[in-house]
């Protein structure tokens, strides 16, 4: 699978995110610009001793993602959708895209995939769940429907 953050923000969400990348065998793609240096400490503590294991990708553009990977199924995560994260269907080496913690995915972007636009269902109370929980809770949903395959040998 994998895991791209549009222009992220905040370095403790990346290193937890790269942390679940790394023990499910899934790459991490990150879109510039980012909101931190892949450098600071915050990053390094909070994927611990992980983050020089993550599969890690760094993009100047989506527009260059996508071009890189044209056959490929890209689902995008917004609350700005009705269809649940748990009503698609997955493949091996999907693409789960997250837009940045203050105001998610541009809408553009959004337009243009309404089809593959996916939603973590939870009251209207709030905004939105906590980036690297998202991901998180996203992630697993399309392993478990791979039945777990983490392109490795157990």
């Amino acid at each position: 699978m994998n895991i791209v953050l549009m222009e992220p923000e905040i370095p403790y969400n990346t290193g937890n995110i790269g942390r679940s990348c790394v023990l499910t065998n899934t790459t991490l793609h990150l879109i510039k610009p980012l909101g931190f240096s892949l450098d600071e400490k915050q990053i390094k503590r909070s994927g611990l001793d992980y983050w020089h294991l993550v599969d890690l990708k760094v993009w100047d553009s989506y527009e260059e993602l996508r071009a890189a990977y044209p056959e490929s199924s890209f689902y995008f995560a917004t609350t700005k959708t009705k269809q649940r994260y748990s009503d698609v269907t997955y493949k091996e080496n999907d693409f789960i895209v997250f837009g940045p913690e203050s105001r998610g995915i541009p809408e553009t972007i959004l337009n243009e995939n309404k089809e593959n636009c996916i939603t973590i269902p939870m009251i209207k109370m709030g905004r939105s769940l906590n980036l690297s929980n998202s991901a998180a809770i996203i992630l697993y949903e399309s392993l478990r429907q791979v039945d777990f395959n983490f392109g490795e040998d157990e």
